[in-house]
């Protein structure tokens, strides 16, 4: 990754973390290329005593002795710095890819905690499927969760000096930052640096695709259709060897996992529609869009409805990056000629969003979202509303 001396506020948070009196596993999860590697290292580079960092982001999958190899190193490390009241950091880097990772680390840490030794431990990834499954079934209140997502508008503002503009097009990967100047170069480094390993080591080494092809297809055809509804017999008509609806909604599930893109469920009645319902397609940072369909800034910019597309897009990817969690549901809504941009629920409230960033839109929306659920309130992004910047100067977290 392309350095920078820009501190993310997970950083601080973690560090924080590490001196709480009760001792947890600290986990790291989310989308490669965004700064998980980095964070870890300027913790590390606070940190006072030994560190020992190791990641297994390797050619074949390590075994589970590739944990207990480096927790013996920091146990080693940590019993030489007790004499000098020092704790041992411990960093695993990409833990998902080892097989039986969760278990091995519940077995380290209960022994680490039952002979009271010294060692702190963060434990980074980027698979949440993989890494969920792990907690679930291994590590029930032995952990704190880190989500590190895409970064923000503000954040590259502060570090790169974009403008909205900017952030828009080319979303939020520092690492491609320097290319912007030359977007051919920005493009190739997206797609072949980014994409490509993201599909090839945190999707299809990982996980059990039949049609490798065709996963790899549905990626690409959702990338070029951002905030659209798409039904499954439309995509069946658009990808060879494409299967059934079934194997396109299990494959949209998977490139959501690698914080690709998700296909949102249609809100009715406050329950998701699994089967029968058409996704809305959103990609979770703006930068593969515009990397894939390979348009400059300055013709996308006077592409009226495609950049209200992308603004639409980015509205919704700041949702999904900002309000994961059991708290927190995304949908859209649709009733005959009506919709409504996206829903956001949370327990106690009901929330319709409507963006108005220069799509046509049917006005009625917003007010027929009420007619049928009138305990819900409204948020307008764009004209009439909130502005656009200021949305993505905001967590939605403090909005919803």
């Amino acid at each position: 990754m392309q350095e920078y001396s820009y501190e993310r506020p997970l950083v601080s948070a973690i560090f924080n973390g590490l001196g709480r009196q009760k001792r947890l596993l600290h986990i790291i999860t989310g989308p490669r290329q965004v700064g998980k590697t980095t964070a870890a290292l300027q913790i590390a580079a606070k940190w006072k005593g030994p560190v020992i960092h190791a990641s297994a982001d390797l050619p074949l999958p390590p075994e589970p002795e590739w944990v207990r190899s480096h927790w013996d190193r920091a146990e080693a490390e940590a019993g030489r710095a007790r004499n000098e009241k020092r704790e041992a950091l411990l960093i695993l880097d990409e833990v998902q890819k080892v097989n039986g990772w969760s278990e091995v680390v519940k077995a380290s840490w209960d022994k680490t905690c039952r002979d009271h030794l010294p060692i702190q431990v963060i434990i980074l990834g980027s698979s949440s499927l993989l890494i969920q499954k792990g907690l679930s079934e291994s590590l029930a209140g032995r952990f704190f969760l880190y989500r590190c997502p895409h970064w923000t508008f503000p954040e590259m503002e502060q570090a790169f000096s974009w403008d909205l503009e900017q952030w828009i097009f080319f979303g939020g990967y520092p690492g491609a930052a320097p290319f912007i100047d030359q977007e051919d170069l920005w493009s190739r480094y997206v797609t072949d640096s980014l994409v490509e390993t993201v599909l090839a080591k945190d999707v299809l080494q990982l996980q059990t695709v039949s049609k490798p092809a065709l996963l790899r297809h549905l990626f690409m055809l959702s990338a070029v259709h951002p905030a659209q509804i798409l039904s499954y017999n439309k995509m069946l008509g658009q990808l060879q060897d494409a299967g059934n609806t079934t194997t396109l909604a299990h494959y949209l599930k998977l490139l959501e996992t690698a914080y690709l893109i998700s296909g949102l469920d249609l809100f009715k009645g406050g329950m998701q529609r699994k089967r029968g319902s058409s996704p809305k397609l959103i990609i979770w940072n703006n930068g593969l869009i515009n990397a894939l369909t390979g348009d400059s800034l300055t013709a996308s910019r006077g592409n009226y409805s495609w950049w209200g597309r992308l603004i639409e897009n980015a509205v919704g990817a700041h949702l999904l990056n900002h309000l994961g969690g059991i708290p927190y549901s995304v949908y859209y809504w649709r009733h005959k000629n009506l919709e409504v941009d996206f829903v956001v629920k949370t327990p106690k409230r009901l929330w319709g969003i409507e963006v108005k960033s220069g799509n046509p839109k049917n006005p009625k929306g917003i007010s027929g979202f009420l007619g049928m659920y009138p305990e819900a309130r409204t948020l307008i992004v764009g004209s009439e509303g909130m502005p656009v910047e200021t949305f993505f100067r905001t967590d939605p977290r403090d909005l919803f």
